[in-house]
């Protein structure tokens, strides 16, 4: 499997341990601007990066004379307005060998709402007899751990159930962590590569 990464979007592999369990494996990292090679370059480039202050802990990148535009990211598309001040749209690439113990892969990307992009995505769902099963969700990561994530999706027993479970899951633990936030719109896949569960 080759995965190339861009922005805070995230891939997750859900694999059988040795004793049975199911383990969650990162394969991606979240790129945040307060990751010290990303911030270095941003920096290096005259953009800014620091939190602002309704939104401690959050950090951002900013242009170097005023407070926008505020993105969460330090690699992304698109974004024209940061690219000269470090924000770039070159991928991570990756590589893994998929063995009979692997599961399943969940991807998540922040901030996509694209109805058209949703549409897409569930007719291709489709087209692999259910394979995949595609969801909106909030802010997920934020609010769920890999391993959490994981679990969710290998205790659903009807794969094509799994991302709306994750998502109902993440939605009631947003509404118990962070009460009062606005929350983006997000896509999610949960992949499986076997036709049926391991017996």
């Amino acid at each position: 499997m080759v995965i190339a990464n861009v922005g805070d979007s995230r891939a997750v592999l859900g694999t059988t341990s040795d004793d049975g369990s199911i383990a969650a494996i990162q394969l991606t990292v979240d790129f945040k601007p307060n990751l010290l090679q990303e911030k270095a370059r941003i920096l290096q480039c005259k953009g800014r990066v620091h939190c602002h202050e309704d939104e401690p802990g959050v950090h951002r990148v900013w242009l170097p004379d005023r407070e926008a535009p505020g993105l969460a990211m330090s690699r992304a598309f698109g974004d024209y307005c940061v690219k000269d001040y470090g924000v770039i749209s070159a991928p991570e690439v990756t590589q893994r060998r998929i063995t009979a113990r692997d599961q399943f892969v969940i991807l998540a990307t922040d901030g996509v709402s694209d109805k058209f992009l949703l549409s897409i995505i569930s007719y291709l769902c489709a087209l692999l007899h259910h394979l995949m099963d595609v969801e909106n969700w909030w802010q997920v990561w934020d609010v769920v751990s890999n391993g959490e994530a994981v679990q969710i999706v290998a205790d659903t027993p009807e794969r094509e159930k799994a991302a709306k479970r994750l998502v109902q899951c993440a939605v009631r633990a947003w509404r118990r962590k962070r009460r009062g936030y606005a929350v983006d719109d997000c896509s999610a896949i949960c992949l499986f590569l076997h036709h049926s569960p391991p017996s």
